[in-house]
């Protein structure tokens, strides 16, 4: 899928989805300059590098990993593609949920732990500068309520990739105020379209 969205200064971003196993992950690319949004499941190196190329994206390219939070299907290969090249781009919101995925893993998933002191950690303020320099219009906020290290990268054009933000309409008395200030905060910073972790994307309102 390729799709186009917002730039800066008339440069044209594409969306393109490098997902397998019932998880999408989304490269953003200002022409060659791109962030790669979630980070594969541990143990699937070979699979993620293979859709990179079959939908014509080079590893080499990719300028920062950004996982929207850390659960195994969304960050399981931070420290490898950090071995191979790829910086990984931390909210300061998000440092303490780090060392908690290894609880989350079997020897059998093959996961790598991600270390702490070779991250670019930023603040969700500092993130529009930095996407600016990627060529990307937009900006990185802090979207709790799946978990409480959830963020999502929020595009200029409305374009709004929310990993496993939960839907409105499945909220329940345990998240429920977070997930509301959540998406009330995106429709206010201007989201109109969803791109989820699972599942198509689609209109906000849908």
């Amino acid at each position: 899928m390729l799709e186009p969205a917002a730039g800066v200064m008339g440069t044209p971003v594409t969306i393109v989805n490098v997902g397998y196993r019932s998880t999408n992950y989304w490269v953003v690319s200002a022409g060659r300059s791109r962030l790669l949004v979630d980070l594969g499941w541990p143990g699937t190196m070979g699979t993620l590098r293979a859709n990179l190329r079959r939908m014509g994206v080079p590893l080499a390219e990719i300028r920062y990993g950004l996982a929207t939070h850390y659960h195994i299907d969304h960050a399981g290969l931070a420290q490898e593609l950090k071995q191979a090249g790829v910086p990984l781009l931390v909210l300061d919101v998000q440092q303490h949920a780090i060392p908690a995925m290894r609880q989350w893993t079997k020897p059998e998933d093959r996961y790598v732990e991600i270390t702490p002191h070779d991250n670019v950690v930023i603040t969700c303020a500092a993130s529009r500068g930095l996407l600016r320099e990627l060529g990307i219009a937009g900006e990185v906020v802090h979207t709790p309520g799946h978990s409480d290290d959830s963020v999502s990268l929020l595009l200029d054009d409305g374009a709004a990739f929310t990993g496993d933000l939960t839907h409105p309409a499945l909220v329940d008395e345990t998240n429920a105020e977070a997930v509301t200030a959540s998406w009330r905060r995106l429709r206010e910073g201007g989201a109109t379209r969803i791109y989820p972790a699972h599942g198509p994307v689609r209109p906000l309102d849908a």
